[in-house]
């Protein structure tokens, strides 16, 4: 009964804080802040913010920049009041006319990125989440040129199967996602090893020559279509359109202590209503401990030690980024709305 009673003045307290969520400003915040080379929109939101998911709730459209949304490293913020109420937009470049001979200059910088990319940038280009039919079903690697076992960038591999496409992948299967409630499949991770072309078909043994490896290609490994994948730039910090609870299933790496800038997976998706951008709340797991006068044992409350940007989302699950950790995190620890 006490467990039943702590874990619902703990639901209450977070319902309580959702439902009073609003944007915050930080008592320390610029009232005009210049973009450098490096920052992301995370950070920016967090000078500003305290609660820097609210960012699209205080970004005020100009209608004086061509894109307002695209923000680049020497464009100048500054924090206005409309209405009563803050709003951050960018100066316009154009306010001050000066009648003599000048260039007129455009950003060569690409627009700053929500999150640090070189966090995320070799993990979305060499994972992809398959059915296990589609991956027991691709062709399969035989074996490399002259017999090898082991093959490369720059070598000639034998697969049998039906070509996929001329331009594929060479994958390897890796973990396989399970709700830890409900025990559901949710997905299959295939880590990409190299990419390759389809030179030559035999019946149904194709010849690739690899252009491109992350590491040895080896005998049983899948091809699956080449995919050109691109890392979005344009999602922004946001909270979810609706409650969602989650735990973290996986981190990439295999490390038993999670931290910042760490990947994670997520046994939640697209059809919870995940999005790209979506931050949420890391709740670590309380400690159980023996009621001295009762002898049972409590589980004491879960407590708020971080924040997670989704940045990848699949049908039944996430993948995202921890953006800060108060404390070290572990797989099984819940995420929650911010």
């Amino acid at each position: 009964m006490r467990k039943l009673l702590y874990a619902l003045a703990a639901s209450m307290l977070l319902l309580t804080s959702w439902a009073h969520a609003a944007p915050e400003l930080r008592s320390d915040h610029p009232e005009r802040y210049t973009v450098v080379k490096g920052d992301t929109l995370w950070d920016i939101s967090a000078r500003f913010l305290n609660n820097p998911w609210y960012w699209p709730e205080i970004w005020h459209v100009n209608p004086q920049v061509a894109n307002p949304h695209l923000i680049y490293p020497g464009d100048e913020l500054a924090l206005v009041y409309i209405d009563g109420k803050p709003r951050v937009t960018k100066v316009s470049s154009d306010r001050v006319v000066k009648l003599s001979p000048k260039v007129r200059s455009e950003p060569i910088d690409t627009p700053i990125p929500a999150i640090p990319l070189d966090a995320i940038s070799s993990f979305l280009t060499d994972t992809r989440i398959v059915d296990v039919e589609a991956l027991n079903g691709a062709p399969y690697v035989l074996e490399g040129e002259d017999g090898r076992i082991i093959t490369g960038a720059g070598d000639r591999i034998y697969a049998r199967g039906e070509k996929p496409a001329d331009n594929v992948g060479v994958f390897r299967r890796s973990k396989e996602f399970r709700d830890p409630e409900t025990g559901e499949f949710l997905g299959l991770e295939a880590r990409s090893i190299a990419r390759g072309e389809v030179i030559a078909e035999n019946k149904d043994v194709l010849t690739l020559r690899l252009k491109q490896s992350n590491e040895e290609v080896r005998i049983g490994d899948r091809l699956l279509v080449g995919e050109e994948r691109r890392i979005t730039t344009s999602f922004v910090p946001s909270s979810p359109d609706s409650d969602i609870e989650a735990q973290m299933i996986s981190v990439d790496g295999g490390v038993s202590q999670i931290g910042q800038f760490d990947v994670v997976a997520i046994n939640r998706g697209q059809r919870e209503g995940l999005k790209p951008g979506n931050v949420m709340a890391v709740l670590k797991s309380g400690n159980l401990v023996r009621d001295p006068v009762t002898n049972e044992t409590i589980e004491l409350p879960s407590e708020r030690a971080g924040l997670m940007m989704v940045f990848q989302t699949y049908e039944k699950m996430s993948y995202g980024l921890i953006l800060q950790a108060t404390r070290p995190l572990s797989v099984g620890d819940k995420v929650t709305n911010p």
